[in-house]
């Protein structure tokens, strides 16, 4: 069991947007606050999905000091989960997709690499405070010996390139799913954001599938089209997981699972990770002067491709900077809690997660930073949630997955 800072009970004792403050005459509400409290402190909590090592490629980041409310805006740091007693992440090696030939494919492979070595030397400099994580075991280990444990998941194959020993190398470095494509089609399959071009999965993805089978390698099926979602589920060996996604019958976007997907999913005995990106959780509302001057300032820096580590901060600075000057209306923790009731009410209790996308466009109205993600766990007291369930929800279903993966592997 983890032992929490005064810090957290006070971010769990502050209601969602249009309550009033708990410390009041509201007697049930504070009761209802402190078990949740005493729920998430006993929960293994588990983030399936966070962005923030595009941060650690940064050299003057440090990760072991409290971002909340400074620049850089990041929203994940160690201060920050130990304040929302997070006990585990998977941290996304991500790289955007670029042109698929030998250059382009080497290009996404030396940016992989760059952001593992910077993994690396965050879990070098702050080895007293978390710890590289492989296994299914790892994060309880971990939690007894008062460290966070550091997952990792490569976020788009595009860096195998056309090269199956990449699957390998890369799960010797510590990846332990792979997103099997992101915003456009790579190699391997079609995105749900780009036309159809393999009709699902293409004949390397089936070995890149094979291979991650025979390795102990969750397949990911966030980002990829429905035909490729489908198809790897067929393909799979394993269940498979959906590291950052939601109910599109909820919220229609192509990046949401229907429910015939999750159906699928639970047949499969997968899990999906609900996402707390507002614009997936909520349709958004139309802000032309926002979306304006978003598209100009793709534009300027060539869809985010191939910057530079100094382009790239610029890049998020100016993304920031619009931010402030057109503040965007974000979902709410009840909005996300209502997709979880969706999700348990189609594929059950078992098949559902937490995957925040922190520092990737994750966040809603509370529940903007790590620190506060104890406000899930108010929020699913409120709506009747067991502590047993709740705890399902946090890390078990997600690590029975990784289990029945290694498991697989290991019988091979």
């Amino acid at each position: 069991m983890k032992i929490l800072p005064a810090t957290f009970l006070l971010v769990v004792l502050t209601l969602l947007s249009g309550v009033q403050p708990l410390y009041s005459s509201n007697t049930k509400e504070n009761k209802t606050a402190r078990k949740a409290a005493r729920i998430h402190a006993k929960a293994l909590t588990i983030d399936s999905h966070n962005d923030t090592p595009m941060w650690f490629t940064d050299s003057s980041f440090n990760f072991a000091e409290d971002h909340r409310g400074k620049r850089p805006r990041n929203r994940v740091d160690i201060p920050g989960m130990e304040a929302g007693g997070l006990d585990a992440a998977f941290f996304a090696v991500f790289v955007g997709q670029g042109e698929r030939s030998e250059t382009g494919n080497q290009r996404a492979f030396d940016e992989a690499m760059r952001t593992f070595n910077a993994i690396d030397r965050q879990l070098e400099l702050h080895s007293l405070k978390i710890e590289k994580a492989t296994n299914s075991e790892n994060a309880y280990q971990l939690e007894k010996q008062g460290k966070k444990a550091l997952y990792i998941g490569l976020e788009n194959a595009y860096p195998v390139g056309r090269d199956l020993k990449n699957v390998e190398l890369f799960y010797n470095l510590g990846a332990r799913y792979i997103t099997l494509c992101h915003s456009r089609n790579n190699d391997i399959c079609d995105s749900a954001n780009d036309t159809t071009e393999h009709n699902g999965v293409s004949e390397f993805g089936k070995e890149v599938i094979a291979e991650m089978n025979r390795l102990g390698m969750m397949i990911d099926v966030s980002h990829v089209s429905d035909k490729s979602f489908y198809d790897a589920i067929s393909l799979s060996k394993t269940p498979v997981i959906a590291s950052h996604s939601c109910a599109r019958t909820l919220c229609d976007n192509p990046r949401n699972l229907s429910d015939d997907m999750l159906r699928a999913l639970a047949k499969n005995d997968g899990v999906i990770q609900m996402c707390i990106l507002s614009s997936y959780v909520k349709t958004p509302l139309p802000y032309p002067q926002r979306d304006s001057a978003h598209a100009a300032l793709r534009v300027k820096y060539r869809g985010f491709k191939d910057l530079s580590e100094q382009e790239m901060n610029e890049a998020r600075n100016e993304w920031y900077a619009i931010d402030d000057v057109f503040p965007q209306e974000l979902a709410t923790v009840s909005d996300v809690v209502d997709h979880i009731d969706h999700i348990v009410k189609v594929a059950g209790i078992k098949h559902v997660g937490i995957g925040t996308d922190f520092d990737g466009g994750g966040a809603v109205s509370g529940c903007e930073y790590v620190s506060e993600m104890g406000n899930i766990t108010l929020e699913l007291v409120r709506r009747g949630y067991s502590a047993r369930e709740i705890k399902m929800i946090w890390g078990e279903n997600l690590l029975r997955v990784m289990r029945n993966v290694e498991n697989y592997a290991s019988s091979q």
